[in-house]
């Protein structure tokens, strides 16, 4: 999908995982783009060609992207603002340490640091995913240190990216949505994103304080429907049903349908546990906060489902993780991704750990990431190689790796045959075949 286009000159501000992949893909598209960040490091990796997370297809669409001299990086503020006529935000929200709220320590700064440098008439554009209230605060702040004053617009464009397949929503998004406050911003917007506007891709044009709230809105949903399904299981596991076939009928029914209807360990990663928790915040402080309340529910219900797995195994194991070898099948929040931010699989595995079993882990991406956060834990070089003399595989992430495993042939390096399947991605009926004890959550 390359294209040579004669639009405006894109500034992207922030280079981790949204930020590197909205540059990339833009150069690709035919803009001239520059990367900017604070981190030195992470500037001069992707320079050199080495994508700094993973995420299929990335790496090389960088190397077209450098080799085609439309993508730059640097550090300099000064030289960004006197680049571009477009300037993506694309900094990290986080939690809040202590508190449920988003930081937005990232986003002011990075807004501090490029107005005064936007000396002529442009668009700062905002994709991180913020408060609702964020974008007219910073309307403000833009204006008032940028000596081109009232020249400079904001506007909100969110994202919606899916790790593991980021690329093609960039390139290819179901949708976009122009937070703008004038026809100009919005034009912009358009120039900007003339390739995949060119494909057919909806538009919907709205005011900045929706925009800021499609995103969050989005998110809440997808967490609610996970932790639905998962409250079925628990009444499936208290009567002796199955939520299995439970979720497959539900899904035949094209008013529900079966995106994210899939019970199992629950979400994690860095952005919907955080922006359901940030969401219901925002909602208290502005005084509707009981119209979200249930978002609290939701994200009780998916706290509880990792306690419930490590319960499985324990119940499996005969009440009693001491001395017990535990393979741990998975590290990452979720396939394709090397992500482990509020990663389930990672917090089961340390809580088995701590309760006295000994875990080892392996994830064909996110082993580099374990190590760093969760030293304490042991590590191996394939699924079957943290299987050897295993009393229990635990699948916590459910890589194609781990779903292709012949169960018969795992049964030669285990101790026991016993299997829980934390993401409902085996076929039980071939694992119980094989001689396995099969688990899984709300699954008889």
């Amino acid at each position: 999908m390359e294209q040579e286009t004669a639009g405006p000159r894109l500034t992207v501000v922030g280079t981790g995982y949204l930020g590197a992949t909205h540059a990339i893909c833009m150069a690709v598209l035919g803009y001239e783009v520059l990367g900017v960040d604070v981190d030195r490091r992470k500037i001069d990796r992707l320079a050199s060609g080495e994508v700094p997370i993973f995420e299929p297809g990335l790496p090389e669409l960088l190397t077209k992207a450098l080799d085609s001299g439309r993508l730059r990086f640097t550090t300099s503020f000064a030289e960004a603002g006197a680049f571009g006529d477009v300037h993506f935000l694309c900094v990290g929200t986080p939690q809040q340490a202590g508190s449920d709220a988003a930081d937005l320590s990232h986003v002011d700064a990075a807004v501090r640091s490029l107005a005064p440098h936007l000396r002529r008439r442009a668009l700062v554009v905002g994709k991180s995913t913020v408060p609702v209230g964020t974008a007219a605060q910073l309307t403000g702040l833009v204006q008032d240190l940028a000596p081109a004053g009232t020249d400079v617009e904001l506007a909100w464009n969110p994202e919606f990216l899916r790790e593991g397949f980021a690329v093609d929503d960039t390139l290819r998004p179901d949708r976009l949505v122009f937070g703008v406050a004038s026809d100009w911003a919005d034009e912009m917007l358009r120039k900007a994103f003339k390739p995949v506007l060119d494909l057919g891709t909806p538009v919907v044009r709205t005011d900045l304080a929706t925009a800021e709230l499609v995103k969050v809105a989005a998110n809440s949903f997808l967490a609610t429907k996970i932790s639905y399904i998962n409250a079925m299981a628990e009444v499936c596991e208290a009567v002796g049903a199955d939520v299995k076939d439970l979720a497959d009928s539900l899904a035949l029914d094209d008013r529900i349908g079966g995106k994210f209807l899939k019970p199992g360990l629950g979400f994690g990663g860095g952005c919907l546990p955080k922006d359901i928790r940030a969401f219901a915040h925002r909602a208290e402080e502005i005084g509707v906060g009981q119209a979200v309340s249930f978002l609290r529910q939701v994200d009780d219900i998916n706290r509880r489902r990792r306690a419930r797995t490590v319960d499985l195994v324990r119940e499996l194991l005969g009440g009693d993780f001491a001395g017990k070898r535990i393979a741990a099948w998975g590290a990452a929040f979720k396939p394709n991704s090397d992500d482990i931010r509020d990663a389930p699989a990672l917090d089961v595995a340390s809580t088995m750990h701590d309760l006295g079993g000994d875990v080892r882990i392996y994830d064909p991406a996110a082993l580099g990431n374990a190590r760093q956060a969760f030293p304490q834990l042991r590590y191996g070089d394939s699924a079957f190689d943290v299987a050897q003399d295993a009393d229990v595989v635990v699948l916590l992430t459910e890589w194609s790796d781990f779903r292709e495993v012949d169960p018969e042939a795992l049964a030669g390096v285990v101790r026991h045959k016993r299997v829980v399947d934390g993401r409902h991605a085996l076929d039980a009926v071939q694992w119980r075949r094989a001689g396995w004890e099969y688990r899984a959550l709300g699954r008889s």
